[in-house]
């Protein structure tokens, strides 16, 4: 019988532990210029998808986006909730700070 490593019994599986709007999330928390390229290429979704998820966030309240001349620049309200009842008591800063641990 063989065995395939945890790695690529994971990879080959369809679901995260992060998802999606978290990835985009943790973008702009780490570059509030980041570009809709780049934040489409970190979360391995496309620049569409990335523009969708922006956009919740923006209507959700937990992102602002300012034009700065062509570009963007996004504002991260950590002070907020999260949205899932499990979750309510944290806000999404405890969230962003947990999962940035190993960046320094």
């Amino acid at each position: 019988m063989s065995y395939m490593s945890t790695d690529q019994a994971a990879n080959d599986k369809p679901w995260r532990f992060v998802t999606n709007h978290t990835q985009v999330l943790l973008c702009i928390a780490r570059d509030p210029e980041v570009r809709m390229r780049e934040i489409a290429e970190a979360a391995g979704i496309t620049e569409r998808a990335a523009q969708r998820i922006v956009r919740d966030l923006i209507e959700g309240g937990f992102v602002d986006r300012e034009r700065v001349g062509r570009c963007n620049r996004y504002v991260v309200h950590r002070g907020l909730r999260m949205r899932h009842r499990a979750q309510r008591e944290h806000q999404i800063g405890e969230l962003l700070d947990l999962l940035r641990l190993d960046e320094g």
